[in-house]
């Protein structure tokens, strides 16, 4: 038998288990006379499938491929008629998700992207192997290991990057200011995936602590950032575009802003007990005021810790509608490095509000991209709930903030900026002849050289469009400046320090520190009274 029929075979053959594990997961508990037939009708299902799968295969207008087939097409599409989150992982897919959820991987370390058709050095991480050789943002990596990058994605070459710790990878390196091409040869290491990127003093006793995800290591990230961040009068929690990750470690941090034992998440499914989640530490007493940032990015993990602060009245949400993921995947590993992620469950915040999002009769690109029954905000139909306080939470569609803050909008003039990379490609350019301080302001000089590169770059702008977006241009050139100059982490800091949002969460610390004090008086009284009807 040949390499590739074999492999069809294989393919099949495997469709076939995993129709059968799924019928054997949905046809425990149900009741006979609701699915009538019971195995002959699986059975004729799949029969009916190797019959149309060899149909295709023999007569369709060109080769078939295998892969694309049943990975792409059979599985995933068996999938989401269940559900948006129920998925299946090919190898390369499944080895992606694994080292997310560990938190590492080998390589260089340094983040690549595209820029005027190159690939190019976002940035290096710092004490990294990419970092310690000296490759630097906007380096265009031209070739790897004598391979051209020419017609290469951002993914093949970041794939060529990577490799087993100890190995060298020989990176070809073109950089402005230089005449002729720069040669490294890099040690290849294991790289950290932190999923705090960034926690700092914002002001004095107030922290500001960003978590782009939730991998194996977080919950002790964040116990290391507010162990560095010191005895905080405030915290500014930043949660937005947060896609979630890992139960324990989501978990884990609310636990760190929550008094012991009081209920973090719960979740059951029809074939799942009910688990719940308490906080088994506790905050220690440390009951400083807490904004939590959220947004439509939002995401299971990082929305059950928006939603048991809120419950709880221990901080106040602000932002936008979150996304709405509440169900849980449980992970199978399946043979040829492949996995099954499939709802088992749905998840509860401690008031008893449902997070999921309807998704009955939506489309997926819909449910992903096409939010604007959210946008009205509307609460009709919607599970009534209360907080610890009795204020009233609607469920059924994400953690809705306390305080909403519409997304503000970019302007023509600003998406012409960055869609032609100026701020990125006037740092590259400025950092030839300057050797900026952490004191650097952005002044009229920097602002003349600036209109002079816009000009010699041919991108359109007027005088007008600059003075009205001064603040923005001005945030972004300092910001692209200092990720040159200083690292990946200083330039997030210089946008921290002037995103609106996170300007607004500063002063609303006051409301909720107000909000935790009157919760707590509330929840006191109520216990030395006994029960209250609500």
């Amino acid at each position: 038998m040949a390499r590739s029929s074999r492999r069809t075979l294989f393919l099949v053959v495997f469709v076939l288990i995993t129709c059968g594990f799924l019928g054997m997961v949905f046809g425990q508990k149900i009741n006979p006379a609701a699915a009538p037939g019971g195995d002959a009708d699986v059975r004729d299902s799949l029969r009916q499938f190797t019959d149309v799968y060899s149909l295709v295969e023999q007569n369709y207008a060109e080769p078939v491929n295998a892969d694309k087939a049943i990975y792409n097409g059979a599985i995933p599409g068996m999938l989401h008629v269940l559900d948006p989150h129920s998925n299946f992982f090919d190898p390369k897919s499944y080895a992606l998700l694994r080292e997310d959820q560990r938190g590492k991987y080998y390589g260089v370390g340094m983040t690549v992207g595209p820029r005027n058709n190159k690939v190019i050095v976002i940035a290096p991480f710092a004490g990294t192997p990419a970092y310690r050789a000296g490759i630097r943002p906007g380096d265009i990596i031209v070739a790897v290991d004598g391979k051209p990058t020419d017609n290469m994605s951002t993914s093949d070459v970041a794939d060529l990057l990577k490799g087993p710790k100890g190995t060298t990878v020989h990176i070809t390196i073109l950089r402005e200011g230089t005449d002729k091409p720069l040669e490294f040869a890099v040690v290849r290491d294991e790289i950290p995936r932190y999923s705090v990127d960034l926690h700092f003093l914002i002001k004095p006793g107030i922290g500001y602590l960003h978590i782009t995800g939730f991998n194996e290591t977080t919950e002790k990230e964040v116990s290391e950032a507010l162990d560095q961040m010191g005895d905080l009068k405030g915290l500014i929690l930043d949660l937005r575009q947060n896609p979630g990750g890992l139960l324990s470690e989501g978990v884990g941090v609310a636990d760190k802003f929550l008094r012991k034992g009081q209920l973090i998440v719960s979740h059951h499914g029809r074939n799942s007990p009910e688990k719940r989640y308490t906080a088994s530490h506790g905050d220690g007493g440390k009951e400083y005021p807490l904004v939590v940032l959220v947004n439509r990015g939002t995401a299971s993990a990082a929305e059950i810790v928006a939603g048991a602060i809120q419950d709880h009245d221990r901080g106040l949400i602000v932002g936008e509608t979150t996304f709405g993921k509440g169900l849980v995947q449980t992970v199978y590993p399946l043979s040829e490095n492949t996995g099954l992620a499939l709802t088992t469950a749905h998840y509860y915040t401690p008031s008893g509000r449902l997070i999921q999002r309807d998704y009955a009769n939506v489309s997926l690109y819909d449910y992903y991209f096409d939010r604007e029954e959210d946008s009205k905000n509307t609460t009709a139909n919607r599970e009534v709930k209360l907080t610890d306080s009795g204020r009233t939470m609607y469920g059924g569609g994400g953690i809705t903030p306390d305080v909403p803050i519409a997304p503000i909008k970019s302007t023509p003039f600003q998406d012409s900026l960055l869609q032609h990379y100026a701020f990125f490609n006037y740092a590259k350019h400025y950092m030839v002849t300057h050797h900026p301080t952490k004191n650097f302001e952005f002044d009229d000089i920097v602002l003349q050289d600036f209109r002079k590169f816009l000009d010699s770059e041919k991108v359109p702008f007027t005088e007008a469009e600059l003075f009205q977006n001064n603040d923005w241009v001005r945030s972004n050139i300092k910001s692209e400046i200092f990720v040159n100059a200083f690292g990946q982490e200083e330039g997030l800091k210089v946008k921290a320090e002037a995103d609106p949002e996170v300007l607004k969460a500063l002063d609303l610390l006051p409301q909720a520190k107000q909000l935790a004090e009157k919760a707590r008086q509330i929840v006191a009284q109520r216990t030395s009274t006994g029960p209250l009807s609500r």
